[in-house]
């Protein structure tokens, strides 16, 4: 399979102004923003064909431009990464699979694409996406956001065949309770990446936005709405903690984990 690789970034997040800009620092203390740093993580995945910038601002797309990243320009009309992946695929390079790494998602690690990009050898799965269960620790993060009235990370609830039932940024399925180190935690924190053919991309840029995708701020919630099944592959941590870039208050948990995985 020919494998392109997508970076959404837009300026204007609503939580989280200029947010693909802000600067982190790794391991050595050097600062890299964190389009850069998303740039890097999919530039470390094996096999990959092309990795591309998507954006419809002139100061993300210049910094991306300045560290050596290819650049599509996009409309300010996407609504989400998916759409904006869906608009920059006539500026790729034949894809049989898009990649979207989304643009708040430094810390993923290789082999979480590695999985979704396997996962896409099956011709059956139009869409995939990864889903990792949750430790103790991290569940204990999602209810603090939660009980403090922050959005953070999104919930993937799937059926025995690994498809999806629903995703939030509620803590789903309520639990009740937290859970002890060493617990088995059913909860699944959904990470920001997705496979998707172009035929499905496509699809879903011609639907209109769905009403619990407006309502959740979820954009692969279209896809259910729609019918099309959205395939949840399980990868494993190892030892790497994973937090998107949400809100300013995700910043030193990021950095942190830059540092303690080594990353420059």
């Amino acid at each position: 399979m020919r494998v392109s690789v997508v970076v959404p970034a837009r300026w204007k997040s609503s939580r989280y102004p200029g947010k693909p800009l802000v600067a982190l620092r790794g391991a050595c203390g050097e600062a890299r923003s964190l389009i850069r740093r998303v740039w890097e993580a999919a530039c470390a995945v094996p096999g990959v064909a092309e990795i591309v910038v998507a954006t419809d601002d002139e100061r993300i797309a210049e910094a991306a431009r300045a560290f050596g990243a290819r650049v599509a320009m996009t409309p300010e009309s996407c609504r989400n990464g998916t759409e904006r992946c869906a608009a920059a695929l006539p500026r790729l390079d034949a894809p049989d699979v898009v990649v979207n790494l989304q643009g708040d998602a430094p810390l993923t690690p290789p082999w979480f694409l590695e999985a979704l990009i396997a996962a896409m050898a099956d011709p059956e799965t139009d869409v995939a996406t990864p889903v990792l269960r949750c430790d103790a620790a991290a569940h204990a993060a999602f209810l603090e956001d939660r009980a403090a009235g922050r959005v953070g990370g999104t919930t993937a609830v799937f059926d025995d065949a690994f498809r999806a039932l629903y995703f939030s940024k509620e803590v789903i399925p309520f639990t009740g309770r937290r859970f002890g180190s060493g617990e088995t935690v059913p909860v699944f924190h959904h990470v920001g990446v997705y496979a998707y053919r172009p035929a499905a991309l496509r699809a879903y840029a011609a639907r209109p936005e769905g009403r619990l995708e407006r309502w959740e701020g979820l954009e692969q919630l279209r896809f259910l709405e729609a019918g099309i099944a959205v395939r949840c592959v399980e990868v494993e941590a190892r030892g790497r903690d994973f937090w998107e870039v949400n809100n300013p208050e995700d910043v030193p948990r990021v950095e942190a984990a830059l540092a303690a995985a080594g990353l420059d």
